[in-house]
């Protein structure tokens, strides 16, 4: 449903769903959030989920079930091998994206796994629009390297780019011409990139893409998982496809692929993934590692449970006005922070709402960690759990020295049909209040810092005594107030 103007002049996007089954929340006092991000490590992903408020950590696996999900779940075949609920899943993926052959997988990480240990080699070369942290981890670990081949403004953080996640279409035709095509396993295109405020890429630039791929030999790997939000933004801003069905842009993105992988925990709102190609030489090489690292063939490591919910939950997904929630949502979020002038990625992107650190934090030097301290100073001041996506989410160099990101960003993510706008409304007051107090906020230094995926679970100590003083003010200014 698109924004619908009420009598008062304002203007806002609408749920179209109504609760049926809801989860009670908890808003702890200040003190407890205190006690309680100094106990994780100052790294929200250590946080316990009762100590939360709002979780807009992330929209992976955390997104609502319709009550048509839900009923499919008990329909469920329990068997190991030859289970209908498979035949059921593989039915519908072939159906919506025309691809012959699937193999399940427990979610989008799993597929990269298997993925970089067929294709990716020692001296290897992936390109992409834009790196994602488990991706660039498997190709590393596999002996090849990232080359990001973004246009220059996607890491401009304010735009009017409709497709900031486009890729450069020349510079990938100068790195196949630098390296050859026989360096390259396949060129990774992100639907919604992840790192740089979930920008989407264009069904026109994946054409382009397509071409390139052709001429040089190479397969063309679409990482799927945020599907549904680059769908929205073909749809309503992209020329000549605003008449196009859902089902019909759809159709046409897996076209254009040679292989397509998902994380079902974001696209069709279960957990669980899959990899979906029309290469039966590409299948048979990726099947051989599916039993040894997931499960068997009809199942990969998902619960029978879960597969039903995403076959329909991928039928929803054809549904306009299930797709636009999150990017609707999103949108009225950071326009209300732009008022407050509160620096934001624009355009609006999908997955959530990025904040951009740099500019919130100016104080602080990105050795500091700004995008770790805001999330930090955030979930303090307001219980609301948010992802760092700048340098703490970044890998360091094996000589010590630390990899800045080209971008400092807080996340907060959206999931789908989850919140409300009251929910989005003290959001945008809570993180208001911290922006007139930013100066308060200092940095962050590691503890603990694992060598690989140091975010998920490293633990950072305060350089100062800042938190002390934030929720001294925070007292002075909301009182008793949680």
């Amino acid at each position: 449903m698109t924004d619908v103007k009420l009598y008062s002049g304002e203007s806002i996007p609408l749920e179209m769903h109504k609760a049926k089954i809801i989860q009670k929340l908890n808003l702890v006092p200040i003190d407890h959030r205190l006690e309680a991000i100094s106990e994780a490590g100052n790294n929200t992903f250590l946080l316990k989920n009762r100590d939360v408020f709002l979780d807009m950590l992330t929209d992976s696996g955390v997104n609502a079930m319709s009550d048509q999900q839900l009923s499919a779940m008990m329909i469920a075949d329990d068997s190991y091998a030859g289970s209908e609920t498979f035949y059921r899943m593989e039915s519908k993926i072939q159906e919506l994206f025309n691809k012959k052959f699937f193999l399940p997988a427990h979610q989008g990480r799993a597929c990269e796994n298997i993925l970089c240990q067929v294709f990716v080699t020692p001296g290897s070369i992936v390109p992409m629009n834009y790196h994602f942290t488990t991706t660039k981890a498997h190709i590393v670990l596999n002996g090849g390297r990232v080359e990001e081949i973004f246009i220059d403004e996607a890491l401009q953080v304010t735009s009017n780019n409709p497709f900031k996640g486009n890729m450069d279409i020349e510079k990938l035709e100068a790195l196949i011409e630098q390296h050859g095509a026989d360096k390259i396993p396949f060129v990774r295109l992100e639907a919604g990139t992840n790192l740089i405020g979930g920008q989407p890429h264009s069904l026109e630039n994946m054409r382009q893409i397509r071409r390139v791929c052709d001429q040089a030999g190479l397969l063309l790997v679409l990482d799927a998982s945020l599907l549904a939000d680059n769908l929205h933004f073909i749809k309503t801003r992209e020329e000549g496809c605003r008449e196009k069905s859902i089902r019909e842009i759809t159709r046409e993105i897996s076209d254009l692929c040679d292989i397509m992988y998902f994380s079902a925990r974001k696209l069709g709102c279960a957990r669980g993934g899959g990899i979906c190609t029309n290469n039966e030489e590409v299948y048979l090489k990726l099947r051989e590692l599916v039993p040894l690292l997931e499960g068997f063939l009809t199942y990969g490591g998902m619960s029978v449970r879960e597969m039903e919910a995403i076959t329909v939950g991928l039928e929803e997904t054809m549904d306009e006005d299930m797709v636009n929630q999150g990017p609707q949502f999103i949108d009225f979020m950071i326009t209300e922070l732009q008022k407050k002038e509160v620096p934001v990625v624009t355009p609006a992107g999908g997955l959530g709402c990025h904040i951009d650190a740099s500019a919130f934090l100016p104080h602080l030097d990105r050795t500091e960690y700004p995008s770790g301290a805001l999330a930090s100073a955030l979930y303090l001041v307001s219980g609301i759990r948010g992802m760092e996506r700048g340098t703490m989410s970044e890998q360091r160099e094996e000589n010590g020295e630390e990899t800045i990101a080209h971008m400092e960003l807080l996340r907060l993510a959206m999931p789908r049909r989850v919140f409300t706008m009251s929910h989005i409304k003290y959001a945008v007051d809570r993180i208001a209040w911290l922006y007139q107090n930013r100066d308060l906020v200092g940095g962050l230094t590691f503890v603990e810092e694992p060598k690989i995926l140091r975010f998920f679970f490293g633990k950072l100590a305060t350089t100062s005594d800042w938190q002390t003083k934030l929720v001294a003010k925070f007292k002075e200014d909301f009182g008793e107030s949680p």
